[in-house]
């Protein structure tokens, strides 16, 4: 034990202050999720529920049932608690609940999938971490203390990484760091094959110190792993390096605007135009959804969430090949008014980034979750280059699985020029999808994208839009 206690080297660093020492050992770098054959994603609650904000999506992949069903206990569990808690009267901002997900390592032999789960009951915003292993070779799906070897390695570096934390200062607490497999949920691997084990907010130190992660070098580490553990090591070495803000940014250049290549073809001053739009996705059931717009010749615009373009970008590509609009609706579904510039510019800028790869075109268009915009949004949308889109009608389809009454719903509140919310997600928005194209499509209704709505008057980035007239910069409302 002192042998491996003595120059062990360990880094670590927090994104939230600034470090004592380099941050790059702590930092895991994701593999495509794209690369994954079969992977996808699944939905327990999206939307505003009983005055919360929730969005709780994970990944789930054909070929690892086992791994999909562990994703979706720790997600259900972690939401039924966050649920169990009364919101304050008067809560501002709303509550909220927010899953990120990321791939740790994908190869032949094992895949890691990192869950990042946030909430906030209306102040102050905490972060855990769990990230949960799958070893295809015998099928299993593992905790991340399963990379051990056994008990003997979890008190090993359980002395490993105390001796770190007692290096940081009062805003760390060592003697909170036990040899249970709970404080080690998550443990995961840098592109050197160092293991990084990160905790979750004020688990072993205060609120204000962030994110606390430490890094064991590969030497150190490697005899205290298990064959899976072994194996998930090698899936990480050379992971490919995070694309820098500046890069994503760049990927904008030399590429044209997106714009349905259908656009044009409607004079919405002399025709009923209605523009369906769908956010959250794509999804499992996006490819039936457009097959029924296709089926019935309509254009739709898509606001897609990043995380979910960078699993299925073959799906963002049909959207675009069949006439259909792609937009932005942030990377992993966060209320944008509650977060300071930098993270909510990351937000818009990721997303922009994984649908521009995916479609060779930039999005002009963003909505803002759950509808909440501010001065600050609308300013870095404008930024951008994208304008803001809201709705002025909503089929509730988040409140109502009956897809008889979503489409009455949506056809007895259309009024030409109107923009319509729905969500990709939804089996009954789905299924009530071709009762809305017949009613409308009765009614003299024809299928826009939003742009098309303005007719020859360019969408200002910058500026929110809610209907077929032009509004002013909406203050802070949320109407979803």
């Amino acid at each position: 034990m002192a042998a491996m206690l003595t120059g062990c080297g360990i880094a670590t660093a927090s994104p939230h202050v600034k470090p004592l020492v380099p941050s790059e050992p702590t930092l895991i770098n994701y593999v495509d999720p794209a690369m994954v054959h079969g992977l996808s994603t699944r939905s327990l609650n999206t939307g505003e529920t009983a005055g919360r904000h929730v969005h709780a999506i994970y990944p789930a992949v054909a070929e690892a049932p086992l791994l999909t069903e562990k994703l979706r206990e720790t997600v259900t569990e972690r939401l039924d608690r966050f649920t169990r808690h009364d919101v304050p009267a008067g809560a501002f901002p709303n509550p909220e609940f927010n899953v990120e997900w990321q791939l740790a390592a994908a190869s032949p032999e094992v895949l890691g999938v990192r869950l990042r789960i946030g909430q906030s009951m209306g102040s102050g915003w905490s972060e855990s971490r769990t990230t949960v292993w799958y070893d295809r070779e015998h099928r299993r799906a593992l905790d991340s203390p399963d990379l051990l070897r056994d008990g003997t390695a979890l008190t090993t570096l359980t002395w490993l990484v105390r001796r770190e934390l007692a290096l940081r200062g009062p805003l760390v607490n060592p003697n909170a760091l036990r040899p249970t497999p709970a404080m080690f949920d998550s443990i995961g691997f840098n592109p050197r094959g160092d293991l990084v084990v990160e905790f979750d907010d004020e688990q072993v130190g205060l609120g204000v110190a962030g994110r606390v992660a430490v890094a064991v070098p590969s030497s150190t580490a490697a005899p205290l792993l298990s064959a899976t553990g072994l194996r998930a090591r090698r899936a990480a070495v050379g992971t490919a390096t995070l694309t820098s803000q500046e890069d994503m940014l760049a990927a904008r250049r030399d590429r044209p605007a997106a714009r349905s290549y259908k656009a044009g073809g409607v004079d919405c001053a002399k025709a009923k135009c209605v523009a369906l739009t769908y956010e959250d996705g794509p999804g499992p059931e996006t490819g039936r959804l457009l097959n029924i717009l296709g089926a019935y010749r309509a254009r739709a615009t898509f606001f897609v969430l990043g995380s979910n373009a960078s699993a299925r970008p073959e799906l963002l590509r049909r959207m675009r090949d069949e006439g259909h609009l792609v937009a932005n609706h942030s990377w992993s579904h966060r209320d944008l008014t509650v977060l300071p510039p930098a993270m909510l510019t990351d937000q818009l800028t990721r997303a922009q980034y994984a649908i521009t790869q995916a479609i060779g075109q930039v999005p002009t268009l963003m909505r803002p979750p759950y509808g909440v915009t501010d001065v600050q949004v609308a300013s870095i949308a404008r930024r951008l280059g994208m304008s803001v889109v809201r709705w002025n009608v909503d089929v509730e389809d988040q409140r109502d699985s009956n897809p008889r009454t979503i489409a009455r719903r949506a056809i007895a509140q259309v009024k030409p020029g109107s923009i319509v919310l729905m969500h990709a997600f939804r089996g009954a928005t789905v299924d009530a999808a071709p009762e809305i194209l017949r009613g409308l499509a009765a009614k003299g209704y024809t299928f826009v994208t939003v742009p098309e709505l303005y007719g020859s008057r360019p969408m200002e980035p910058g500026r929110t839009y809610d209907s077929g007239a032009v509004s002013t910069v909406l203050e802070k409302q949320s109407v979803s």
